[in-house]
């Protein structure tokens, strides 16, 4: 398998080439050159067997014993079905993705990616400084795949203030002598700015030996295709889902999932007030506005980094156009795609819907009185929008369980009376020491930062 870049200027590289470069260097993300079909099903297949066969195309050669490394990552997972279904209603379902270490779904990828890259490295007698943002579970999640990494130093940013305290504790209370992790003073569109300004700093990108774990890393997407096709084996097709959405990697997994040939008939798009990618698909408004922030800090977000691989694919693969109308998008604040190329891409595919804060309060307080299950609030955005949009498919609604209730207690607490406990292995986290650096909403002072840290 080759890659290329979204916005066509960047060479094709090879699977652990693109691992560990990230960010293309032109800017773009890397995507398959072309997309391979889906490995069919092989009956009694565990969590692990199935997605060492559904990565194997992606991944080819280039990483030694995927299957063995598989077992390793989602032995980790406190459940035995790594991802379980479990039913809240009439046809519809929750993937409960949230039974890895720190809580959330970020960690069925990064277990994986983080042995992936010690491995790739080990093989090439390198080392890597990865550079990462966060909106609360993404750096909790890389942080833990790669904190025993012998050849991997890691600089985490993340919004100051704008995380749960379960969120930041995660990070801020490893103690490992390659892992720092930086609060500054923005939004996780300043952080994430300035991860793709460190990447395309040419210079200090080699300097450092860059590379990154955020969803602009394809392997991360990679990855999450799994649960998709899981579901289905399970579901046995056509299967609609909805996910809570932030950067848009999540439910891209499931549109490769779907185009691959996995039987998905549906993808619900579910915003909070932070709606920019609702408006898009409802109404062709990709217009960006203050980040607002919400229950559901995880998907306060503005500038969908992943929605960047979508808009090649509806460009035919163009990368001049895509890079042309994000370079226009960041001049302006507006994207704009046109109803014919939208209509004949989109072809009924996506739908959405948005909940605010309210609602989501009001979905979790419901579903608890109904069948005493306890939602985080994003999963809560994804129920309300299934709601929403009055499901009335062929198949089941799978929506995705994106993080544990207890990474968001205040917020739960809230809605149902009850406050969630941690499990075991974390139930000391609030008397663990923080380690942190707040630094401002600066390039040079981050870069600064960075470069000393692990010199």
């Amino acid at each position: 398998m080759r890659y290329v870049s979204t916005r066509g200027q960047a060479p094709e590289l090879g699977f652990a080439d693109v691992l560990l470069a990230g960010l293309a260097n032109d800017g773009g993300l890397y995507v398959p050159a072309e997309w391979p079909t889906l490995p069919a099903a092989t009956p009694g297949t565990t969590y692990a067997e199935r997605a060492a066969q559904v990565m194997a195309p992606y991944v080819g050669d280039d990483v030694a014993d995927l299957l063995g490394l598989c077992r390793e990552a989602y032995a980790t997972f406190a459940h035995e079905a790594v991802v379980p279904l479990v039913q809240i209603g009439d046809g519809h379902f929750v993937q409960e993705l949230f039974h890895g270490p720190t809580l959330a779904f970020k960690d069925v990828a990064l277990q994986l990616v983080g042995r992936m890259f010690d491995t790739v490295l080990r093989q090439r007698g390198q080392r890597v400084t990865i550079v990462g943002a966060t909106s609360g579970d993404t750096g909790s999640a890389a942080i833990d795949g790669v904190k025993a990494c012998s050849n991997v130093d890691i600089v985490i940013l993340y919004p100051h203030g704008r995380t749960s305290d379960v969120q930041r504790k995660q990070m801020t209370t490893v103690d490992a002598p390659n892992v720092r992790v930086v609060a500054v003073e923005g939004t996780f569109d300043d952080c994430q700015d300035l991860v793709k300004a460190m990447f395309n700093d040419a210079a200090f990108r080699e300097q450092m030996g860059l590379s990154a774990v955020n969803s602009i890393n394809w392997a991360r997407v990679m990855a999450q295709v799994v649960y998709y096709v899981v579901a289905t084996d399970v579901l046995r097709g056509p299967v609609d889902f909805c996910v809570p959405t932030g950067n848009f990697g999540n439910v891209l997994a499931g549109w490769i999932a779907r185009r691959t040939g996995a039987p998905i008939d549906r993808l619900v798009i579910a915003s909070n007030a932070n709606d920019i990618l609702t408006r898009f698909f409802l109404d062709n408004d990709m217009s960006t506005a203050p980040v607002v922030p919400s229950l559901s800090p995880s998907m306060d977000i503005q500038v969908s980094s992943n929605f960047e691989r979508l808009l090649f694919e509806m460009n035919d693969r163009d990368g001049g156009a895509t890079a042309e109308q994000l370079q226009r998008f960041r001049a302006v604040g507006r994207l704009t795609v046109e109803p014919d190329q939208r209509a004949e891409f989109l072809d009924g595919t996506f739908m959405a819907a948005r909940v605010d804060d309210a609602g989501t309060l009001d979905v979790m307080r419901r579903t608890y009185q109904a069948s005493g299950m306890l939602l985080d609030p994003h999963t809560a955005v994804g129920v309300g929008a299934v709601e929403q949009i009055a499901h009335i498919g062929a198949g089941p609604m799978v929506t995705l369980a994106t993080a544990h209730p207890a990474k968001f207690p205040d917020a739960v607490e809230q809605a149902t009376g009850v406050r969630p406990p941690l499990p075991a292995h974390l139930a000391d986290l609030f008397d663990r020491h923080e380690r942190f650096t707040v630094l401002p909403n600066d390039l040079a002072t981050i870069q600064q930062y960075v470069a000393t840290t692990f010199r």
